[in-house]
């Protein structure tokens, strides 16, 4: 029996009501009737009776919240203690270009000072990664977006992503000190999944002013985008720190270009329910630490 299920019974016996309940945790309310009735089942007794306008436990059910608390308590218990020790698992969705280019000294960082904990970095889309967030399966999401997409959720933004529009060295566009929307128009662009946040905005502000464009390739993560705008004639619009690298060796140029529709900040979202355990919030820590150094950084 899935101790979730327990925890929703704790949170209807206390709120008298399958609707509080579900905003308290952040369920649908069907999801907390499903969970209710599989208990029942498992146990053969009903939990609740209707009482007035809301519920109140059987004296079966009074009996099951006193064990549910004991064996919640214990739960939440062994979690910490565990915790304290530095095992369990790190589990962090996220898209490519934050894996590939952002995460890996703090991954090594946290690998280095909790040998035991076991980290699970999950690439994923945008809104998958904020669905498996909702449902408890990643301890956190980071994303690259515009702002909170779910309001059931916490979000963090952890700092803004400039975005960079790249071309091989010797395209035309390179060598204007200032481009504008028109002197898009017609060009060949290198483009992520259709999905992608970076891409819905880019493709939203050239609708918008009218200018035309052709998706010359339509490409499933970074370093194939890179090494064909290296290869050919097309432009590409890319998280600066996926290209960061190959604009320094000059392998890359980045253009002369920045529309304030255009913006994106790296965002921290997660289960305001879920348990998090220390070496999460260490975790956590690490990335708002950095993030505050950069702004002071700036701001100096």
């Amino acid at each position: 029996m899935d101790l979730v299920y327990l925890q929703t019974f704790r949170e209807v016996a206390l709120r008298q009501s399958i609707t509080r309940a579900a905003e308290e945790l952040g369920y649908a309310q069907s999801s907390v009737t499903t969970q209710i009735q599989k208990l029942e089942k498992a146990y053969g007794v009903e939990l609740f009776e209707r009482f007035g306008r809301g519920l109140r436990l059987t004296s079966a059910g009074e009996e099951l919240l006193k064990l549910a608390v004991q064996m919640l308590d214990l739960y939440q218990e062994s979690k910490e203690r565990l915790a304290r020790q530095g095992g369990g698992t790190l589990s962090i969705g996220t898209i490519d270009s934050v894996a590939s280019y952002y995460l890996p000294p703090y991954i090594q960082s946290m690998r280095r000072d909790y040998p035991e904990l076991s980290i699970r970095l999950q690439p994923d889309r945008e809104d998958t990664i904020v669905q498996l967030v909702r449902e408890g399966e990643l301890d956190a999401g980071l994303i690259l977006g515009s702002g909170p997409t779910d309001p059931l959720l916490e979000w963090q933004a952890i700092r803004e992503e400039p975005l960079v529009l790249i071309a091989n060295p010797s395209h035309p566009l390179v060598r204007q000190d200032i481009i504008r929307l028109p002197e898009l128009a017609g060009m060949e662009w290198f483009m992520s999944e259709e999905s992608c946040n970076y891409r819905i905005m880019l493709e939203k502000v050239l609708r918008t002013n009218g200018i035309a464009f052709r998706v010359g390739l339509e490409l499933g993560n970074p370093e194939a985008i890179k090494r064909c705008v290296m290869a050919g004639d097309g432009i590409a619009l890319l998280p600066r720190m996926a290209a960061e690298e190959e604009i320094r060796r000059g392998e890359l140029a980045a253009l002369a270009f920045a529309h304030p529709d255009i913006r994106l900040s790296l965002q921290l979202v997660m289960h305001p329910k879920k348990w998090i355990s220390h070496a999460v919030r260490d975790f956590i820590g690490r990335l708002q630490v950095r993030a505050s150094g950069e702004t002071n950084g700036a701001a100096g």
